[in-house]
């Protein structure tokens, strides 16, 4: 993966090599260093930044100069509309809440920019955006969006064929309603790859990245708590063998099972936190390089019922880790920077992806190779195992979701296309119904494994997308959505199962 990065300080940097097609870059709410995602990106002029799938742990790219262009487009008029709107911004702290640090929640009353579910029913916009006060609608920004957005890609390869690959997925179905938005907690990205940064412990509790931090948010209390802060120093309470105190660590990617949340760092750091306790209680720095990106984390059960700790690195390893000890067990080495693990609900199967349009699946004890996937186009980010163990899931920055069963992996089963770029953030909910699939921007699509994923509600918005989850009783979905403006945690409530949610106000 790259190594560029969002600022971690304001809403999320385009990719190297693009740029705004707006006039105005003047400083403000939406200026050239605190973009909005209602503007439009325009593509690279060359394919120089392009890598090959040599591993390069740690290199820092410099992304070469970009300016905003001239351009009558409807986006400028947009973003002048938006500047105008400045009475419609949320003085917070930094950390979209008052008085958030030190585990002290935000003020509990709602904001005047959130909308519930009565309101959304009413006519109100669920992010917010104030429409009726703009030149244009939605749906006008929607088809300039859709024709204007591009997509990144590592590598040039034809998509001739590719309408006919994807399965045709009928969109019209609901299986979860909108019930909250707000903008008390915005999750921010590190970098513009790696968006598993959202994550729910009940219908009423998620966990986000959020600057320096990882936030809490009550949707009961419509409160947000600062768990982890790491501006400053992070001192790990447990002295064991490997632990070292950090500083000021970026958080790029995160994981939560039941209490224990672990967080990876831009320079390869490596965090334990329980978030029932104070403290951290352990942090390394897991890379070999300091400078080789944390890509993925991930929190199991091995087949012996112990808890263990997965992190991928851009120094091409994947190392193992008991959580209870903070011991690292063994390393696996790939032959290019791993951007994703995942392991199969037995923990006896891992799936690797990475600067590779090939996926390969491991002997998770091992790392023995069973078997290498073929067939995206592009370099993989996301994976997602059914909790039935027969299918895996891989987003690609092919805009594929492919699906695969381990007891036939010579090709997949099916290829569900996304409608505006990649494939960043795949989930199944615990029950095995349905798969949420993020792309990058504006798209979640929830689809119904139970119909063979020929079902799907599309869920649209404008953003770029920090991370999707379920709920573990699959009964909430939230997406957070990362920008200075318009960033927010939008929950979503199954059907049928939580009509309480109405008394959001």
């Amino acid at each position: 993966m790259l190594t560029h990065r969002f600022s971690p300080h304001l809403s999320p940097l385009p990719p190297p090599g693009y740029s705004f097609l707006l006039e105005d870059q003047r400083p403000g709410i939406f200026s050239s260093r605190a973009p909005n995602p209602l503007r439009i990106l325009r593509a690279p002029a060359s394919r120089d930044l392009d890598r090959d799938s040599s591993c390069r742990a740690g290199r820092q790219e410099r992304p070469p100069q970009t300016s905003g262009s001239q351009g009558g487009t409807m986006a400028v008029y947009l973003n002048d509309d938006l500047e105008d709107l400045q009475d419609d911004r949320f003085d917070s702290d930094g950390f979209g809440v008052s008085g958030s640090r030190d585990g002290h929640p935000s003020s509990p009353n709602k904001h005047k920019n959130d909308t519930s579910a009565v309101e959304y029913r009413n006519g109100k916009d669920m992010q917010g955006i104030p429409w009726e006060r703009l030149k244009y609608s939605r749906d006008q920004y929607r088809k300039m969006r859709l024709k204007h957005y591009k997509n990144y890609e590592n590598l040039a390869r034809s998509h001739q064929g590719f309408d006919m690959e994807c399965k045709q997925v009928e969109t019209n179905d609901k299986f979860y309603d909108f019930c909250f938005n707000t903008r008390l907690v915005k999750p921010t990205i590190v970098h513009f790859q790696l968006r598993n940064l959202v994550w729910a412990t009940s219908k009423h509790d998620v966990y986000m990245a959020q600057n320096n931090s990882v936030m809490h948010w009550s949707s009961l209390l419509q409160r947000g708590t600062e768990v982890l802060h790491v501006a400053g120093q992070v001192v790990p309470k447990q002295k064991t063998h490997g632990a070292r105190t950090l500083s000021r660590v970026q958080i790029s990617t995160m994981a939560l099972k039941d209490n224990l949340m672990v967080a990876g760092g831009f320079r390869g750091e490596l965090i334990f936190k329980y978030v029932d306790k104070p403290g951290v209680a352990f942090c390394t720095n897991a890379a070999d390089n300091k400078n080789s990106v944390t890509n993925a984390v991930d929190v199991y059960e091995s087949p012996s019922g112990a808890t263990r700790v997965t992190a991928a690195n851009n120094d091409c390893t994947v190392k193992f880790l008991d959580a209870e000890r903070c011991s690292l067990l063994s390393r696996f080495t790939f032959p290019w920077s791993v951007n994703n693990t995942s392991v199969s609900p037995d923990g006896k199967l891992l799936a690797v992806l990475g600067d590779s349009s090939d996926c390969v699946i491991t002997d998770a004890q091992s790392g023995e190779e069973i078997a290498t996937l073929k067939g995206h186009l592009d370099y993989s980010f996301s994976s997602a195992w059914h909790p039935g163990g027969h299918v895996l899931a891989t987003g690609n920055q092919d805009k594929t979701c492919r699906l695969w069963d381990t007891r036939n992996l010579s090709a997949p089963f099916a290829v569900l296309g996304g409608r505006i770029g990649a494939v960043r953030g795949l989930r199944f909910s615990s029950d095995g119904r349905f798969l949420a699939a993020a792309e990058a921007a504006d798209f979640v699509h929830v689809y119904d494994a139970r119909a063979g994923y020929g079902a799907a509600q599309e869920i649209g918005l404008f953003g770029e997308i920090a991370g999707v989850a379920f709920s573990p009783d699959a009964d909430a979905l939230f997406v957070g959505v990362a920008d200075r403006a318009y960033g927010s945690l939008l929950e979503f409530g199954r059907r049928g199962r939580h009509a309480y949610l109405d008394s959001y106000l």
